[in-house]
C-alpha cells in the first residue's frame, strides 16, 4: 500500500487546504476547504476521488468549502461531536481520541481548544501527519478567541508531544511574521537564525514554508519553548509557572 500524499492547496490570501491521498487507489481527503474552486481544480488535475473532508473547527475560512464539495463529490463531512451545529453538512462526528480508518491509516481525532472551543487536530497514525488547523503554526500559535490560555497551552502541548518526526500541516502561511516575534524573544537561538535564513529563500521563490515538523518546532516555535529558561529570562517570567509563561508569550504575540 502507498504512503499517502499530501498536496498543499493554496486558498484564499493566505489559507492552505490539504488534499492527502492514496496515488495507488486515487482516493482523497481534503482537510479544511475554505472554498471550493481551488479544491475541485486539484482534484479534477489528479483525478481524485473525493470521499471524506475533515474539518478542525467551524470558522468560515476553514468550511467555506463544504457544501459546494459535498453537493459535487456526494462525499461525507467529518468533524468534532461537540461542534456539530457550526460545521456545515457534517455528516460524521467523531468523539475526542476516537479513531476512523482510511486507505490502511488510523486517524486519531484530538480536541484543541483554545482558537476556538470545539478545536480539534488529527493524526495520522502510520503516515506520521498531523492537521493541526490554527492551534499550531510553523513558529507560532493560534489566537485564544474562544477558550483560555491554560486551554490553549495543553492543546499545543499535545501537538508538541506527538513523535518528533511528525509533518505538522497549519492553516496558514504564517511562518515570516511569526519568524519575527520568535527571534525578538529568542535571539539567543542558533537554530531559529538558520530557520529565518530558510524561510526567507523559500518565500523570496513564493514557496510554502509548510510542513513543518514537530522536532523543527520545539527547537524554534516560541510557543513551544516556555520551558526554556533563556526565553523566560527574555520576557521578565523568572519563577512563574509555565501557563502563565506561555499566556505572556500569546499576550506579547497579541500585540506585536
Amino acid at each position: 500500500m502507498s504512503k499517502l500524499q499530501v498536496n498543499l492547496i493554496n486558498c484564499l490570501s493566505d489559507n492552505y487546504s490539504y488534499l492527502i491521498f492514496n496515488p495507488d487507489t486515487k482516493k482523497g481527503i481534503v482537510v479544511d476547504p475554505a472554498e471550493s474552486k481551488p479544491v475541485i481544480n486539484e482534484l479534477k488535475k489528479l483525478n481524485i476521488s473525493l470521499e471524506y473532508i475533515f474539518i478542525t473547527h467551524h470558522h468560515a475560512d476553514h468550511v467555506g468549502g463544504n457544501l459546494d464539495l459535498k453537493k459535487i463529490f456526494n462525499c461525507k463531512i467529518i468533524g468534532f461531536e461537540g461542534d456539530a451545529n457550526r460545521i456545515p453538512g457534517i455528516d460524521i462526528k467523531l468523539k475526542d481520541k476516537e479513531n476512523f480508518e482510511f486507505e490502511n491509516d488510523t486517524i486519531q481525532l484530538n480536541t484543541a481548544p483554545g482558537h476556538t472551543s470545539g478545536h480539534v487536530f488529527y493524526f495520522f497514525n502510520k503516515n506520521k501527519y498531523a492537521f493541526v488547523g490554527d492551534v499550531v503554526f510553523s513558529l507560532g500559535c493560534g489566537r485564544i478567541f474562544e477558550g483560555t490560555a491554560k486551554q490553549m497551552f495543553n492543546s499545543v502541548q499535545k501537538i508538541k508531544n506527538l513523535p518528533d518526526e511528525t509533518k505538522i500541516f497549519c492553516g496558514h502561511e504564517y511562518t515570516a511574521s511569526n519568524s519575527k516575534f520568535c527571534i525578538a524573544y529568542d535571539k539567543e537561538n542558533k537554530n531559529l537564525i538558520k530557520r529565518i535564513d530558510q524561510i526567507k529563500k523559500l518565500r523570496s521563490q513564493n514557496l510554502p514554508t509548510i510542513p513543518t515538523t514537530v522536532l523543527d518546532e520545539k527547537a524554534n516555535n516560541i510557543f513551544f519553548r516556555s520551558d526554556n529558561e533563556q526565553v523566560i529570562s527574555n520576557i521578565g517570567m523568572n519563577g512563574s509557572n509555565e501557563v502563565e509563561i506561555f499566556k505572556k508569550l500569546r499576550e506579547l504575540k497579541d500585540n506585536f
